[in-house]
């Protein structure tokens, strides 16, 4: 007996948006690259270190934009817990350990690569996945895929930057003021509670949001991890008027600012990149290495290996249209780290411009490859009917 979900317009919707969002940020970040290393790219760069209100114009963009990016992401979050394909555990539990595996083995191919060098930090650069330049190399591959490997990748990149927010959350925190973190967790307390006596006003949520943002960032913790904080106290609503939910509501209206501007922004003072005459011979550092590694090796193997691991064990299984081809390739995919893997790179060498420079050409190296290898891997598998981009998501043969 087979058991087939058909795609949501919600679902159909993201996907749309975030494959022209990958396109927009592919444009975006040739420009800033171009730019850097041509005539005016010192004044370029200077521009992005502009002061405003005592904080440089880049520090608005990773530290304010990013957090309504992370509320953004913090929304995909809920969504998929109470309604996605996250909602569901058997469903769930593939995407999860293919995701475990992705993050694992990247981080500790870095690690071995730079253990006890001041690069260590790095390891959580290759962990994390760009879901908006993912799906656009599987939207490229059109009906040769199908519509359960787009669902699958999603729900794998969505892990992907759920556990991102952890390690920049406990790892990437230099200093600690306990007061600025009680304060905050208060207003986020305040906002659950507001939630439970169902107040469904946006309003009082968004200026709470301001407030836990301010303290986050006094207290040493990434501010935007207050917008993840703040996405799981807006209310929403699993039933079918889940369109009125203020979750929803809000998911709606930011997808188009964060994929067509928040994001590009975020691309524009990121790369920046000086590409100097020891730029290859850069590569070949631990750093450097480990990064490549991770996400052309790690993201693959990871992927591949626990998703095989997990159906042999009968923990879960394979839908039905898929294959262990469609698996690996999204693997490969998965290999794309650019946003979250830049970010995390800001973090994690803040004090040195040499590493983050070093760092970012390779990840845009890596990824680039790692987008190309998925692509022309999967075009060459069996061609899937059109129809089943509409009617066909995770299925199962439960008579196995």
């Amino acid at each position: 007996m087979k058991r087939t979900v058909r795609l949501t317009k919600t679902f159909r919707e993201f996907f749309r948006n975030e494959r022209s969002a990958g396109a927009m940020l592919m444009v975006c970040s040739v420009y800033s690259l171009l730019i850097a290393n041509g005539a005016f790219g010192e004044t370029y760069l200077e521009f992005w270190k502009y002061n405003v209100g005592g904080l440089t114009i880049s520090y608005w963009v990773n530290d304010g934009l990013m957090a309504i990016f992370f509320l953004f992401i913090g929304l995909e979050l809920e969504r998929e817990l109470y309604k996605g394909e996250l909602s569901n555990l058997r469903n769930a539990l593939l995407p999860i350990f293919a995701a475990f595996g992705g993050i694992i083995l990247p981080a500790l191919i870095h690690f071995n690569f730079n253990s006890g060098l001041e690069t260590q930090s790095g390891f959580g650069i290759p962990m994390a996945t760009d879901i908006a330049f993912a799906l656009s190399i599987l939207a490229l591959a059109g009906s040769r895929v199908p519509a359960s490997l787009k669902i699958f990748l999603t729900a794998v990149a969505v892990i992907d930057d759920l556990c991102a927010i952890v390690v920049i959350a406990v790892f990437y925190t230099a200093k600690l003021s306990v007061l600025y973190f009680a304060l905050s967790l208060g207003v986020f307390l305040l906002l659950i509670i507001l939630n439970r006596f169902g107040i469904k006003s946006l309003i009082p949520y968004l200026i709470g949001g301001v407030i836990m943002w301010f303290f986050m960032l006094q207290s040493g913790v990434h501010a935007t991890i207050a917008g993840v904080l703040l996405a799981f106290t807006i209310p929403f609503t699993s039933k079918r008027d889940d369109v009125r939910s203020p979750s929803y509501q809000l998911e709606h209206f930011l997808h188009k600012p964060v994929a067509f501007f928040i994001m590009p922004i975020f691309a524009l003072a990121n790369t920046g990149i000086i590409i100097g005459g020891n730029w290859l011979s850069d590569l070949a550092s631990p750093n450097s290495l480990g990064i490549i590694c991770g996400l052309l090796f790690g993201k693959v193997v990871g992927v591949t290996l626990f998703s095989f691991i997990a159906v042999k064990l009968n923990i879960c299984r394979l839908p039905l249209n898929l294959k262990w081809a469609h698996i690996l390739g999204a693997g490969f995919l998965a290999g794309i780290g650019f946003t979250m893997s830049i970010f995390i790179t800001n973090l994690a060498f803040k004090s040195s411009p040499e590493l983050i420079n070093s760092s970012k050409i390779a990840i845009l190296l890596s990824s680039l490859t790692a987008g190309i290898i998925g692509f022309l891997w999967l075009v060459t598998l069996d061609k899937i009917r059109p129809d089943s981009e509409i009617h066909t998501s995770f299925s199962y043969d439960d008579e196995k």
